[in-house]
Parts: C-alpha cells; structure tokens; sequence
C-alpha cells in the first residue's frame, strides 16, 4: 500500500465514523408532509397611514419568509388567505412560542436623539407623527421636549423625552450578533449603515457630541416596536459635530444568546409593512399518510439496491466496491444534511437517493477510462491503469462538479424559500458525491488492485477487459455527425411539439403557484388522513392536500373550487366520517409567490450565465453556448410532456426540473471533456470526426450512469405512489431527453458553431514531453509503479 492510498483510507474511515455518529445521535429536521409542524395565522392591521390591503399583505408575507429563512426553519409554507391574513405551516419548530414572537414581531426600529429626562409619564403608543416620520433638525437644548417626539422608558426605566425618528431600520445594510468577552459586554449586535443612512448616523452622533458628557442629550435612543432596546452616551473622545465615522454601530443591552440573534434577524430583515397580530396557532399533521410515506421507502430501497447490482454485475468486483463507497456516500450525506438542520421533505429523500444513483457517475468515469488504458496496453498493471483512469477523468468530474456547484452556490444566494433549500441540498450532494469517489472508492480499489488475485484474475475485476457495449460500438463505427444538421432538424422538432403543448393545452400550475382554497371539516366519526385522501381523490379531487388540524378535525387545501365542488367535496367525505361540519373556509393565496418566482428566475439565470462563462474559458465559447442551449432545450421537452399529459406543475415538479438543469449540463461538460482532449491530440482531424469518437467513447459511461439513476426513478414511479408519481415522471423525462441532448443536441451544434469560429484547435495535452520524438511517446506516459529499470 502506498502512502497516498494509505491517506485516503485514513481520511475515508475518519469521516466515516463521524458521519455515522451524527447519524446516530441526531435526528433529521422532517417537513411538513412527512411529520406536520406548527401552523400560525396572522391577522394585517391597518396604521394611520397604511392600509392592510392584498398588496401590503403580500409584501408582509415576504418579510416573514425572509425571518423565517433567518430564524433556520427550512421548507416552510405561506400563503395569503383573504385579503389581509397571512398562514404560516413550520415544519419540526423546537419552540413554536418563540418562533411565533420572532415571526409577529412588527420590527420598527429607529434612531432618536435624547432631549433630555421627560417631565411626564412615558408613551405607551407614539403621540404625534410616525415614529419613521422624516428626519428634523435636533431641538434646542434649552426648549422644551418637541411635540412630535416620543417619551419612552430608558433600559434603568428613566422617562426621556424623544426627538423626532432621524434613522430608520431601512437605513441598516447587515445586523450580527456577537460576543464580547475581552470588552465585558456580553451580547451585542453589530449594525453596518448604508451610504446615506451612515451620513445621516454620523450627523446624529455629531449633535449629540456637542452636549458634555454624563449629559442626557449626549446620548442616542434605539428604538425597536415603541421600546428603548440601548441609548448609549457617544463616546467623549467624539468632537461635537464630528460624530462616529465608521458608519457603524453597536447596540449593547444585556442580551442573551437569542435575544441578540432574534434582534439581528429581525433589523436585517426589515420592518414589516403593517403590524400583525397572532389570531390563531395549532398543530398540523403530516400531509401524507403513512402508508404513502412507507411505499415510498420501499420504493427508494429496491431502486438504491437495483442500482447497486447493476453497477456490481457491469464492473464486477470494481463495481462491488464502488458500491461500497455508494453506500458510504449516503451515510455522509445524510450525517450533512442532518448536522446542517436541512429539512428533509419526501421530494428531498427522493432527490437525495436519486443522487446515490447520479453519485456514481465518477465511478463510472474512472473504470471506463481504466477499461481504455487496459485495451490500450494489456500488459500493464492493473493498479497502473487504475491510477492512470483516475488521473484521466479527473478533468471529467471536476468540471461537470464545478458547473453544478456554481448553480447551488447562486440558487443558495440569490434564491428563497425552496429554491435555496434545493441549492444547499445540492452542494452536499456533489461534495459527498466527489469525496466518495476520488477518496473512498479510490482507496478500495486500490487496495483491492494490489493484491494478487484480483490483479491476475481479468474477469474477475471487472476492468481489465472492454465492456460490451464499448467493443459492439467499435466494431460498428456509426458515421454520427456526418451531417449534423439532421441532429439538429430533430431536436428543433421536439422542441416545436413541446412548445405546441405549452400553447395548446397550457401548464396545469398547481395550488403552490395559483393559490386555491382552504377548508376544514369536523367529522363524527375520526377519519384517518389516507383514507380521507384516498375517498377524495375516488370523488375527483386527486390533487387535495389533507391533514389533520387541532383535534382531530381534516385541513383540505385545493386548487381553485367553487361552492358546488366544496359540496361535492363535503359529501365525499361524509360517507366515511358521517356528520361533516364546515369549521372554516378562506381562500389562499400562492405559497410561490410573485418574488419567490421572480428570485428563482433571477437565481436561475445569473447560473446559467455563469456556468456558460465557466464553460467558455474551461472549453471554447462554442462548446458553452452548445451546453446551455442543450440544457434549454431540456427543459422546454420535460415541460411541453408535463403539458401534454396534464399533470400538474407544482414545487415538487420544480425541485424535479432543478435536477434536469444540473443533469444536464453535466452530461455535456463529460462528452466536451473527450471532445477537447482528442481534439488537442489531433489538431488536424475533422470536428465532425473528433465528435463522433468522443460520443463512441463516453457512451459507455452515458448509459451505465443512467441506468444507475433510472433503476431508482423507475421504482419510485411504479412503487411510491402517488405521492412521488410526478416528480419520478418529470426525472424519467428528464435524463431520457438529457442523454439525447449531450450527444445529439450538443454535439451536433458546437460543430456547426466551430465552422464559423476562427479560434485556432486546443492545443495538445501535456502528457508529450516538450520536444520529445514521437518514438518516446510511451516514456511520458510510463507506469506509476515502473521505474524504468529494462533487461
């Protein structure tokens, strides 16, 4: 064993049982669908300027997502009902109490200079103007307090007299929490201002300054929802009209732990339009039934297990290693996304054993390449053509890893909600993904390499010997890309039927996108939430969402219903429940609302640029715009499918659609990695020529990782029910037409692109040493374990 593998095991065992520690003693975060949550309606107020209308309504509701993001509750659901009430579901909440005091919370901070003590009680609400009234000039010292200010408590519980609000929370740019232990001053939260909103703070400070210290006057109120929460004297060293430069602050005041990071989530994420009021607050079942949740497992066992004898029956005992090192991917990811507090929803279990089957992808690649170096040069050592095949496909996976991580670090940043819930997912999955198979799978094969029978024994290892469809294809030689253009003709084709669908029969936008209707129902006799499902979806209401709310009674949310079809609704259930009495109705608005679409399209798109601008300076611009307008073309046929048969475009077929993208592009970058490296070996040779060798090539590697991920999508689709019936459906489509697209999108258009290009060929790989004779060819490409010694 050399010394590297022996790293590589160390490291392996070593994240291994840390991953399998917290696997053990920490419990997933579950949502709402798998355990139910807490579920908190709001009720908008109006003020004496603002009206609590939809439109003020909804911006409310954005604020409290972005709290909610702050406060680490993952893949919650809003929804406006009416006109001017807010639900909030929270999924697995520690302390429901304490989440629901941060969420109502109206957050109206403000800065104010002391006047001095107040003479009369202080306020209990603002008399006068707002508190985020327009800054005025400071009173003088000698006047009495400005009417339009405000008499508060101090922290001591002195009353002080109030100016006018000079700063709004608006004006703060971040807000952290820290601790102070060299300073004594314990918790604290720091503010960095704005530009302008730092001016208008160094003002403030600067007038303050003029009056002498120990002064009342010489200190600035922090005002948060009508309550002094710090009024610090400014400093003596501070000049008067000089004020604090930095355009920072710090706002100390006994806090504890959560108070300070309460206090920080709620300044940066801003005042709520109008002030909300806690009207009601229970407990939700899970949205799915257990036997729903219990198909669905099975479901994803016999795929990931599926999976795991393909790969062991197509690379042998190589491929029952790599699945070993598959098995170890699932327990560090799961241990990730656990010791990370991600909320694991069914879609997410689902996308997360979907990518135990995508994880193998860099096996595949490695063992391919192995099975070339072997067909190349049957007498080397295995464990040399193992370690040249890792070598070789590394530029494989670290540029379809790094498109993909890109895309989760935006979604992550730029996202909300879901949507950036997706991208943390995503980026565990491809660094889990990478470690499993460049140090687990690696440090196994090689082990196993260096011993004496699985080196002598070809049929054994499962890599010394080309593969089947490797050797069939070769013999074939099919003339691909003598005429792209047909390719080309084709995919257009497909792209014009699915835009027909879209047109035709339009998109069947689920209830998270067009909001619907809430009802719940008491019943007398308990009914149990499947078979309710179960009784709904027999009268027409297939796509009803049913859970069970405070005591026993049934929550339905639906799609757009009128009267009629909430009688028909009411009947149906009645029939297993006897008495059914309607105990509330409202109508609801979207839970992906307006800027939680427009953030994931922005998200979306600022990705796609970037991979494409990651893609051109790793590849040529022609190979990029070819990857991303496959990767459209991708998405536009499983939307058009999804169009044609009339299923429903929901957040579970988001997350689906999210993992087509990724799919994807990372097909291509794989076919353009071979595509550059013959290229740059044989300046010379036709594109059309070079293309099609790439295709015969990596096709092997295409197939095998698909296979892998479509034994687990098929189960899912057949054997998890309904419940994952779409998203399973959406990812069958979706690697069927990716594949398609890499080699007969992709492919086909950078070669047409190339004919217009004036960019020279790449240039040759550096494994030709510089100036060496095409005779010494082999001597920079020698054995790893061959030291040149020859008798």
């Amino acid at each position: 064993m050399t010394r590297a593998t022996a790293v590589r095991a160390v490291l392996a065992v070593a994240v291994l049982l840390v991953s399998v520690y917290i696997s053990l003693t920490m419990s997933p975060r579950l949502g709402l669908d798998l355990q139910g949550g807490t579920r908190i309606v709001l009720q908008a107020r109006d003020t004496a300027t603002v009206e609590a209308d939809r439109e003020t309504t909804d911006r409310t509701l954005e604020v409290l997502r972005q709290r909610i993001d702050s406060l680490g509750v993952s893949e919650p659901t809003l929804t406006r009902s009416g006109e001017d009430r807010i639900i909030v579901e929270l999924p697995d909440v520690q302390d429901p109490r304490q989440a629901a005091e941060v969420i109502g919370r109206t957050a109206q901070l403000t800065f104010h200079a002391v006047e001095g003590p107040a003479v009369e009680e202080p306020d209990e609400k603002p008399s006068g103007s707002d508190p985020t009234a327009a800054p005025s000039p400071t009173a003088d010292p000698g006047s009495p307090a400005d009417p339009d200010g405000l008499t508060l408590s101090d922290e001591q519980g002195r009353a002080l007299a109030l100016g006018p609000s000079r700063l709004s929370g608006a004006g703060v740019e971040d807000a952290t929490a820290g601790f102070d232990a060299q300073g004594g001053a314990g918790w604290s939260v720091s503010l960095e201002f704005r530009k302008d909103a730092g001016q208008d703070w160094k003002r403030l400070t600067g007038e303050a300054a003029c009056h002498p210290a120990g002064d009342d006057r010489r200190r600035v109120a922090i005002v948060l929802d009508e309550k002094v929460i710090s009024s610090p004297q400014v400093d003596p060293s501070v000049g008067c009209k000089a004020g604090l430069p930095s355009g920072a602050t710090q706002i100390t005041g006994s806090f504890s732990a959560d108070e300070a990071r309460d206090l920080a989530l709620l300044i940066k994420g801003g005042a709520l339009p109008v002030p909300v009021e806690i009207v009601e607050q229970r407990t939700v079942g899970p949205t799915l039934g257990a036997a729903a949740i219990d198909a669905s497992a099975r479901a994803a066992l016999i795929g990931a297990a599926a999976t795991a004898l393909f790969i062991t029956i197509v690379y042998r005992f190589f491929g029952a290693l790599a699945a070993v090192a598959l098995g170890a991917y699932g327990v560090i990811s799961y241990a990730a996304l656990v010791a990370l507090g991600v909320t694991l929803t069914l879609p997410g279990l689902a996308g997360f054993v979907l990518a135990i089957g995508m994880a193998v992808d860099a096996n595949v690649l490695v063992f391919e390449r192995a099975r070339e170096e072997c067909a190349e040069r049957p007498k080397r050592s295995l464990r040399s053509a193992l370690t040249t095949g890792f070598t070789k496909a590394w530029s494989a996976v670290a540029d379809s890893n790094a498109t993909t991580l890109i895309a989760a670090g935006l979604l992550f940043f730029l996202g909300s909600g879901p949507v950036k819930g997706f991208g943390v997912t995503l980026a565990i999955g491809v660094i889990a993904s990478m470690f499993s198979a460049l140090v687990i799978a690696r440090a196994l094969t090689e082990i196993a390499a260096s011993t004496r029978f699985v080196s002598d024994y070809r049929g054994v290892n499962g890599i010394a010997r080309p593969g089947a469809v490797r050797t069939w294809l070769i013999r074939k030689d099919p003339q691909l890309f003598r005429k792209p253009v047909r390719w080309l003709v084709v995919s257009v084709a497909l792209v014009a039927v699915a835009v027909a669908g879209i047109v035709v029969r339009g998109i069947d936008l689920g209830v998270e996108f067009t909001g619907g209707r809430l009802v719940e129902y008491s019943t007398s006799r308990p009914v149990d939430v499947e078979t309710a499902r179960d009784t709904l979806a027999a009268a027409g209401f297939g796509d009803a969402e049913v859970t069970t709310a405070g005591d026993g009674d049934l929550s339905v949310r639906t799609g757009k219903l009128d009267n009629d079809g909430e009688h028909a609704l009411r009947t149906a259930l009645a029939e297993e429940g006897g008495e059914t009495t309607k105990v509330r109705d409202e109508l609801i608005g979207p839970s992906l609302g307006d800027e939680l679409r427009r953030n994931a399209l922005i998200a979306l798109g600022v990705a796609v640029a970037v991979q494409l601008a990651y893609l051109a300076v790793r590849f040529r611009w022609t190979f990029a715009v070819a990857s991303v307008g496959a990767m459209v073309h991708d998405v536009i046929l499983v939307v058009g499918a999804f169009a044609w048969l009339g299923r429903p475009v929901d957040g579970i077929f988001l997350a689906a659609l999210l993992t087509v993208i990724g799919y994807s592009v990372n097909d291509s970058v794989v076919v353009f990695d071979r595509v550059r490296e013959l290229w740059g070996a044989n300046r010379r040779t036709p594109l059309d020529t070079i293309g099609r060798r790439a295709v015969l090539q990596t096709v092997p590697r295409t197939v095998n990782t698909g296979m892998g991920a479509l034994f687990i999508l098929a189960a899912l689709a057949v054997l998890g029910g309904d419940s994952l019936a779409d998203f399973a459906l959406a990812l069958l489509i979706g690697i069927v037409v990716g594949t398609w697209s890499s080699v007969f999108t992709a492919v086909p258009g950078a070669i047409l692109l190339e004919r217009n290009a004036t960019t020279p060929p790449p240039t040759p790989g550096k494994r030709k040493g510089k100036g060496s004779a095409p005779g010494r060819q082999g001597a920079s490409r020698r054995d790893p374990l061959d030291n040149g010694a020859r008798v």
